[in-house]
């Protein structure tokens, strides 16, 4: 990683349908698009299928990057949801509701950030198997700040725990 340059784990969902592709192909759309927003994209995990979380149907396409960045956090997300916005994605009304992107940053090489709009780590990534497997896949080796485990031991845990 250059000087200057911070690495981070995003998290990448869809159900909706953008463009007439689905959301499987809108992770894959998201992800080229990435170097226009200021990310080289590292490494990318499987694309999974997840139920959703709240009253949306719609089954999730649901992936991670790990992306190397001069973006600081505040800007990073800036452009996470500058891109969510490009995909079609509206930022008002129920929360729980399909969306056609949604981007989280999960991990970040600088460790924890707090801010009035954004954590780090994303406070729900632990207990999400759809953020926690794709984040593992990425950077198995990177730690979560808060429980100093790495995201492949936080998977096993959860997953090992999850099939008792």
């Amino acid at each position: 990683m250059g000087e200057g340059r911070h690495c981070y784990v995003v998290g990448l969902g869809s159900n909706m349908r953008i463009r007439r592709n689905s959301p499987r192909m809108a992770i894959a759309m998201a992800l080229a698009a990435f170097p226009a927003h200021g990310m080289t994209v590292v490494a990318t995990s499987r694309t999974m299928a997840s139920r959703p979380i709240g009253p949306s149907e719609r089954l999730y396409a649901n992936a991670a990057a790990l992306v190397e960045t001069v973006l600081d956090p505040p800007a990073l997300l800036a452009a996470l949801q500058h891109m969510e916005g490009e995909f079609g994605r509206v930022r008002r009304g129920a929360r729980w509701r399909a969306r056609p992107l949604d981007l989280d940053i999960v991990l970040w090489s600088g460790g924890a950030w707090a801010s009035e709009n954004l954590s780090i780590p994303h406070p729900q990534f632990r207990c999400r198997p759809f953020v926690l497997g794709p984040a593992a896949e990425v950077a198995p080796h990177w730690r979560d700040p808060m429980t100093s485990l790495t995201l492949r031991q936080l998977a096993r845990r959860h997953f090992r725990a999850v099939s008792r």
